[in-house]
């Protein structure tokens, strides 16, 4: 068995010490704010040491030496290492509001400045710049509205998935809860029947069979699923030879729980056949939990 390496970037207050554990638990060895410098001669030690899971975070703390990074990862990726690079992510206001109760000081922050709210965000938005590169070359979790239980159970899933040219993960949102910042495709179908005005169907989910059975009969919603799948199935072969490891599609409506769910479901069991499908629902997470791995796809 190889050597496989988790990088954990992203950016501070958006979770990295809650994946680093769950990767911990996940039996992984795992350093944190490991300096780019160190990398290629600590992955060497490990070698020696014949280690097989390793889980390494780094961040902004490293600014000046980031950008070696890049280069070091496809080093290692010639010489046989496999290598899944995680970017945590959250939208401004709510790193802001963590560092507000947590009365942590980011990283980046400027001690002249009197305006505190002003330099905080002046930090983060700075932080972005900085480790740009590394989110382009990495699979974004946006850990905006999520709890750590939720992200625990992500990061196992994802480390968990069969190594394999390109991940698809499908999740559902609610469009009055924001847009994942993770999301490379969103599809909005809040045009589509809503379960919601039927009072039989109301309290259900898109996972059961009597709202599935009362979407399957809109003429309007099979043709929204053949849209995505055409599209889909169109472009997914020239972002696999493009070296894209993950590819996150999010079906959004208005509440996450009907409509978007159920085409994910949908979705994830047409191409689960073909590809390594991961699917999450992010609202229905929120209130529940986490489903055990089920058919093709895993939910996570």
């Amino acid at each position: 068995m190889k050597l496989e390496i988790v990088l954990i970037t992203g950016m501070s207050g958006s979770g990295k010490s809650v994946a680093l554990h769950a990767l911990e638990d996940a039996g992984y060895y795992c350093v944190d704010n490991l300096p780019p410098e160190l990398l290629l001669s600590f992955i060497k030690l490990e070698q020696t040491r014949d280690a097989k899971k390793v889980a390494i975070a780094m961040d902004v703390r490293s600014a000046t030496s980031l950008p070696l990074v890049p280069q070091q990862l496809e080093t290692l990726r010639k010489h046989g290492v496999n290598i899944k690079s995680l970017f945590l992510d959250a939208a401004t206001d709510t790193l802001v509001r963590r560092y507000s109760e947590t009365r942590r000081k980011h990283p980046l922050s400027r001690s002249e400045l009197t305006d505190q709210q002003h330099a905080l965000v002046e930090a983060i938005e700075l932080e972005r710049e900085l480790l740009a590169d590394l989110r382009e070359q990495a699979h974004v979790i946006d850990t905006s509205i999520i709890r750590s239980s939720q992200l625990q159970g992500y990061i196992k899933s994802l480390v968990a998935a069969p190594e394999a040219q390109l991940t698809l993960v499908f999740e559902s949102f609610a469009f009055k809860r924001g847009i994942p910042v993770d999301a490379d495709y969103v599809f909005d179908v809040r045009m589509l029947p809503n379960p919601h005005y039927e009072p039989d169907l109301r309290a259900l989910t898109g996972r059961d069979e009597p709202v599935a059975a009362f979407l399957r009969q809109s003429r309007d919603v099979a043709q929204m699923f053949s849209h995505i799948d055409q599209f889909l199935s169109h472009w997914l072969d020239l972002l696999a030879r493009d070296h894209r490891s993950y590819v996150t599609v999010a079906i959004g409506c208005t509440g996450g729980q009907h409509r978007s769910v159920y085409l994910v479901e949908q979705l994830a069991a047409a191409f689960s056949k073909r590809w390594v499908t991961l699917k999450r629902h992010r609202e229905l997470d929120a209130r529940s939990g986490f489903e055990a791995p089920s058919g093709g796809a895993t939910v996570f």
